[in-house]
């Protein structure tokens, strides 16, 4: 085993039952995806793990999320546990040595890491559209949002700058619908109670600034490790459709930023993707159109992206067929729909004449898994019945004060911590809304020093003889744009007032 070039998964079994090690990742096809599979409890967190440290160990940095707090034990320092060690000598790993890995914690609420931040302009209409389960009208009258947005120069950093142009465009549903089309209240108005949902599930907390910078997940250490960047999920998994579309985000923002480098000697950034068949869920086509597009084409930015899930069905054919390291834990075939999917794990490795792959998959102990790797020239090597390494790290989650202490030492300790808000759409409609508060006032004024009270019913109407001609009845009733605009006046300079300025606007088109 050369650390250099490879990584060392585990030892492959013999027909005669013992083992060899025989079982590497090469490094040099690091960027050529990969999949874990399994079903709970069958060792997918080691799998993953292991490969974590390897590539770590190889100067690669590293994105993975942690579902149970299980992966946070790769910050400490392993114990020398009888069968961990009993592990090591079944797969001849001598000498087994513990470690502890370069790690930063991250956490989209700020609880379990560095707060995880991004605007609404990075994010995009198509992704907020997928986390916001728009209909294909609603999704058109977002794009047409972000389209107005940069005409007029207003930045989209965060939930209320959001919220206040699309109040905006309601006003102006007429002047906006004949320059792109059909812009209706209604559907407005129920983007606008989505976001209220988005908000009260956490989502305030993602979008706006500091955002993340992309070179603080791809940093090394000064020994020359890979740091690994761990993001809280377990929380997050509450919301599995914003888990999904950051992480998505994330893959977006990478293909983006990153050069062309073609095929390295060892990649550039490993990302892995737990849980991932939330990416696909429900999903509209033209979501896993991208998802297949960023997997294809980000390889020759020197990214690896592995999808870890439980069932390979999880994964569409187009993505699956661009996974080429594969470790697949047990499946359980109780049911006939997880018979198919052992039988679509099974047609996906190439054969071992030495054993049947479809019953080995549902025969597999914990920690065992059948293994697939590409070998020279990028060919698949044979499928082997592997038993995994242990690992160097600590087995298991850490405890709170460990996490908190990492936090702080940690190399971005400070730099995402306060929210910064700047002037954006938010201010900049508020802005315009006083000033056209004021113009209305200076009109009705007539440039005169006095004025009369005006209480809606107009210049009394002349006497007729013997009658008085009936009046209408004055209306106490607000237009909504009237409304909105005292409100905004009322609220200008007062953070209390900021969030009700927030909670008209995001309210202009109800119940009309």
């Amino acid at each position: 085993m050369a650390e250099e070039t490879s990584i060392f998964i585990g030892a492959s079994r013999k027909p005669d039952d013992s083992y060899q090690l025989a079982e590497e990742l090469l490094l040099r096809y690091g960027n050529r995806h990969g999949l874990v599979t399994g079903a709970t409890g069958t060792g997918k967190t080691v799998s993953l793990q292991i490969l974590a440290e390897g590539f770590s160990n190889a100067g690669v940095p590293v994105f993975c999320a942690d579902i149970k707090g299980d992966l946070s034990g790769i910050a400490m320092m392993g114990e020398a546990k009888d069968f961990l060690v009993k592990r090591a000598e079944q797969v001849k790993l001598d000498p087994y040595d513990f470690q502890e890995f370069p790690v930063i914690f991250w956490d989209l609420f700020g609880e379990q890491g560095h707060p995880v931040r991004a605007t609404v302009s990075e994010m995009g209409p198509l992704l907020l559209s997928r986390l916001m389960n728009l209909s294909e009208a609603q999704e058109g009258i977002m794009n047409i949002a972000f389209r107005l947005a940069d005409e007029e120069g207003l930045l989209l950093l965060d939930l209320k700058d959001l919220q206040a142009l699309l109040a905006n465009m309601a006003e102006r549903a007429a002047e906006i619908g004949a320059r792109y089309g059909n812009v209706t209240k209604p559907s407005v108005g129920a983007i606008q109670r989505t976001l209220l949902v988005l908000e009260q599930q956490g989502a305030a907390h993602f979008f706006g600034e500091p955002a993340l910078r992309i070179s603080d997940i791809m940093r090394t250490t000064r020994d020359g490790r890979g740091a690994i960047s761990v993001l809280a999920a377990d929380k997050l998994m509450m919301n599995p459709r914003l888990y999904a579309t950051f992480l998505l985000w994330l893959m977006s923002e990478l293909f983006e930023v990153l050069p062309e480098v073609g095929d390295p000697d060892k990649p550039r950034l490993v990302f892995f993707f737990d849980e991932a068949h939330l990416l696909f869920d429900d999903a509209p086509k033209v979501l896993i159109d991208r998802v297949e597009q960023v997997v294809r084409l980000i390889r020759s930015k020197g990214v690896g992206v592995y999808f870890v899930t439980q069932n390979p069905m999880d994964i569409p054919e187009k993505v699956l067929a661009q996974l080429g390291n594969r470790v697949q834990h047990a499946l359980r075939a109780y049911t006939p729909r997880e018979q198919q999917a052992v039988k679509t794990a099974a047609e996906t490795f190439r054969p071992n004449p030495d054993f049947d792959c479809m019953t080995a998959i549902t025969q597999l102990g914990t920690g065992e898994a059948l293994v697939s790797t590409l070998e020279d020239k990028g060919i698949p090597s044979m499928v082997q019945r592997t038993l995994i390494r242990p690992p160097s790290s600590r087995l298991g989650p850490i405890t709170p004060d460990e996490r908190r202490k990492l936090i702080l030492e940690s190399p971005v300790a400070g730099q995402y911590d306060e929210v910064v808000d700047r002037e954006s759409a938010f201010e900049i409609l508020q802005k315009k809304a006083k000033e056209a508060q004021d113009a209305a006032q200076q009109a009705g004024n007539g440039g005169s020093r006095w004025t009369l009270p005006d209480f809606g019913g107009g210049d009394p109407a002349p006497q007729s003889q013997g009658r008085r001609a009936p009046q209408p009845r004055p209306s106490n009733r607000q237009t909504v744009t009237e409304a909105a605009i005292k409100s905004v006046v009322r609220s200008v300079g007062s953070s209390v007032g900021r969030a009700i300025v927030r909670g008209i606007l995001g309210s202009l088109t109800r119940g009309r």
